[in-house]
């Protein structure tokens, strides 16, 4: 079983270099998650891989739509007999908004999960992406467990109820280091913009209990502060440990603002150096 530890890096699959890759895992972070549908050749992953010596590296995630299951389960293959005990991947169905072919998007999830696993990729190195409560049912039913995007605490909470105890549950938290809240929440703002653009998020948002005013014009106030955290990093790391408390295994931090490597140093220091308060 890939050992994820309480906290890991989300950063966009494209914006990862190898030195990056590095620091990261010098930091003592648990895992790298690569975002923005990292290809199914998984050839950047193997780069990464190749790059550091022991950090654990997963997909957040592969989209279904862009790569056929044989493929991601033939690069699965090449980059875990390469790297064993590091993969992890991560599989999702993406958004309908970013294609033309999205349609019974329940029924595509399955059928991609039982390709995988009859072309052998283990249950336990496979997670995925998972908001509602039947994606998030299939993620337990079929993989490790789920990894969550765009997310609050109480949805943490929300969703380790509908999979049980025993899975994986690894939701993203976006956060930016930055005490001057109006700046914070400026950058936070532009990111959550996009996302309440999405219906898969939206609809997500609703049934958390947010309301429609809630999520216009770039979202609230208190939308994007909870969406995104900011403030000093011992605000910030108080804020991702709500998370560990509603149920989450493992937290996947991503940082906005100029310098995000920056913000891990600044993560680091406080979660690994000093114990929870």
């Amino acid at each position: 079983m890939i050992e994820l530890g309480e906290f890991g890096i989300f950063r966009r699959a494209g914006e990862t270099t190898p030195e990056i890759a590095r620091e990261v895992e010098r930091l003592g972070f648990g895992a790298l998650w690569l975002g923005g549908s990292p290809s199914g050749d998984l050839r950047t992953i193997e780069m990464l891989l190749d790059a550091t010596d022991s950090i654990p590296i997963a997909t957040g995630i592969v989209n279904i739509w862009h790569d056929a299951a044989g493929t991601v389960a033939n690069s699965y293959h090449r980059v875990s007999e390469r790297h064993p005990g590091r993969f992890l991947l991560g599989v999702g169905i993406g958004h309908p908004e970013a294609t033309s072919e999205y349609r019974r998007p329940f029924a595509t999830i399955l059928d991609y999960l039982g390709q995988l696993d009859a072309a052998g990729v283990p249950r336990e190195n496979l997670v995925l992406a998972a908001l509602g409560p039947k994606v998030l049912a299939a993620a337990a039913d079929h993989t490790r467990g789920a990894h969550p995007y765009l997310t609050t605490p109480r949805h943490t909470r929300f969703a380790r109820g509908v999979i049980g105890d025993s899975p994986l549950l690894a939701p993203e938290q976006t956060v930016v280091v930055e005490s001057d809240q109006e700046r914070a929440r400026e950058i936070g703002r532009t990111m959550v913009s996009r996302y309440l653009r999405l219906v898969n998020y939206r609809n997500n948002l609703l049934r958390e209990g947010w309301t429609e005013p809630e999520l216009s014009d770039g979202g609230s106030d208190h939308l994007v502060d909870e969406l995104v955290l900011a403030g000093t990093p011992q605000e910030i790391v108080e804020g991702l440990r709500r998370h560990l408390t509603a149920g989450a295994d493992h937290v996947s931090i991503q940082t906005l603002g100029p310098d995000p490597v920056f913000g891990y140093r600044a993560l680091a220091e406080i979660l690994f150096r000093s114990k929870p308060q």
